[in-house]
């Protein structure tokens, strides 16, 4: 009992010395974002599912740096990655994606290999750039749409601005937080990692959602009490989520490159999702209820 007060006291005491930790981060994520822009002219870099290019798929090992020294200055902007075999780690082909259209790098890489490109031991897929550019566009829309209708949830249910709007930004750092990882590890976002950031606002409010029922709409103890029972909950319920999803990205890692991204995508947003959720949000909502005089 007196373990449990000294921790009350410790976060009554600082937690708003806390906030200071979120809102640095988060103007650190805008600037980042912005810069990354502006040398760009996007947020965070695509891939060819979304630029519009060619992707072969060659079943077929071989050494990935080798094969990159060849391309290069022979075909446009490009990357490679291996397909292996999940139980013996053996890699069964190889994909490469570059902005050229097919008939240059269909002929560079049989130079490279030596033999002929067919349907039996390769294929090839081809999308246009007004294509990809037009699909890129509907999935920024679907996020904002998603964002809008999250919000206007979001005030529907809670009926005040200040717990609302700490719902919205915890959700809104989230996103932004991870699209700054996403960018330092040089990730190439394909309409697989459209879809991570939409289900990462779906994780994301979810958890801001209890803190936020749980602390308002409970009369059941003190302010402390509730949060700390809201905290409990959340806790378990994200490093749960993040436990599932991080067995299924080991387990696509080696052949799936959209499962492997979305699972990427999302347990790096669910990692900042426990910071934001239970620093920034919490933080705003005490202060709110000790202004409020909510007990």
């Amino acid at each position: 009992m007196e373990e449990e007060t000294e921790r009350k006291n410790w976060h009554d005491k600082y937690y708003k010395l806390m906030l200071l930790i979120p809102l640095v981060l988060l103007l650190f994520s805008f600037y980042s974002i912005y810069s990354f822009y502006n040398e760009t002219g996007d947020f965070f870099k695509k891939d060819v599912s979304l630029t519009g290019g060619t992707s072969i798929t060659v079943n077929s090992e071989v050494d990935h740096s080798d094969l990159q020294s060849f391309l290069e200055g022979k075909i446009g902007d490009f990357s490679i990655r291996g397909i292996s075999d999940l139980r013996t780690g053996e890699e069964l082909a190889f994909i490469v994606e570059t902005i050229s259209e097919p008939e240059v790098i269909q002929p560079v890489l049989e130079e490279y290999l030596g033999y002929e490109l067919t349907q039996e031991n390769s294929s090839i897929e081809f999308t246009g750039q007004s294509l990809s550019v037009g699909f890129y566009k509907q999935l920024q829309i679907a996020i904002l749409i998603a964002l809008i209708l999250m919000s206007i949830v979001v005030f529907i249910i809670f009926r005040n601005f200040i717990p609302s709007l700490a719902v919205i930004v915890s959700v809104i750092a989230d996103i932004a937080m991870t699209l700054v990882v996403v960018n330092m590890l040089g990730m190439k976002i394909s309409n697989a990692g459209i879809v991570a950031l939409l289900m990462l606002i779906g994780y994301s409010v979810d958890s801001d959602i209890l803190l936020t029922t749980r602390s308002l709409k409970s009369n059941v103890g003190t302010v402390n009490s509730r949060l700390f029972g809201a905290f409990k909950t959340g806790i378990t319920m994200t490093l749960t989520s993040m436990a599932a999803v991080g067995v299924a990205l080991y387990i696509t890692s080696s052949f799936s490159s959209s499962l492997n991204q979305i699972f990427t995508i999302i347990l790096i947003g669910l990692g900042f999702d426990l910071f934001n959720t239970w620093i920034t949000n919490i933080g705003i909502l005490k202060w709110y209820m000790e202004k409020k005089k909510i007990d």
